[in-house]
């Protein structure tokens, strides 16, 4: 039996010394995995302040094709339709980018162990890629704090490995987060479609097409 005088002494760590160095290093990766929880957090508000912008362009470029058409004026029809199509194209670019972090968000939220490390930071780290490389032509400024997540949760997983000294499956993560972001997608077109009004048609506008809502 360990001499008690010896361990309060310092020279015998004890079963309390030694349980707590096997969980620091767990408690470590808890703290950083709640670090790129509020960082995914905060980038998603931003994305949604982004949003609120370009769907307020959205109505305005609308009402504009609108009354082009019915001013018979051909080509700002053509001009602004044009507009309102590439507005859409962001649009859907930037829904999706938020659905999927929020998904990763709440996978980041459900880890419990080392091994649940393993399976949802990998996947959530090809999804910040994919996210970076799709809005940074539009949101230029998202580039270096989606950098920084994607840093974060690269350095997670590497000290996950090394505590478990498990390997990552990256053909596995990434078949996972082309799911997601093809989820996402396929959800964002759907409500896009539903709650949108259609581009008019340059040949002509219904009188009705004037009181469509936006409730996006």
């Amino acid at each position: 039996m360990t001499d008690f005088k010896t361990m309060w002494l310092g020279k015998d760590k004890g079963m309390s010394d030694k349980l707590k160095s096997r969980l620091a290093p767990k408690k470590q990766l808890r703290t950083r995995i709640e670090q790129a929880i509020r960082a995914l957090e905060l980038q998603n508000r931003k994305l949604d302040v982004a949003l609120r912008s370009l769907k307020e362009k959205d109505k305005y470029y609308y009402s504009k094709v609108l009354n082009a058409l019915r001013a018979h004026d051909r080509n700002r029809a053509i001009l602004y339709a044009n507009e309102l199509a590439e507005l859409r194209k962001a649009i859907k670019s930037i829904s999706t980018a938020k659905l999927a972090l929020e998904q990763i968000a709440l996978r980041l939220s459900t880890v419990k162990d080392i091994g649940d490390v393993m399976v949802t930071i990998s996947p959530a780290m090809s999804v910040v890629k994919g996210v970076r490389e799709n809005i940074t032509h539009i949101l230029p400024q998202a580039e270096n704090e989606l950098a920084e997540i994607q840093d974060l949760l690269t350095r997670i997983l590497v000290d996950a490995g090394q505590v478990a000294g498990l390997n990552v499956d990256f053909r596995v993560a990434n078949d996972e987060a082309e799911r997601i972001l093809r989820e996402a997608e396929a959800q964002v077109e759907k409500e896009m479609r539903e709650r949108l009004p259609g581009i008019p048609s340059i040949e002509g506008v219904r009188e009705s097409e004037s009181e469509s809502e936006f409730v996006f």
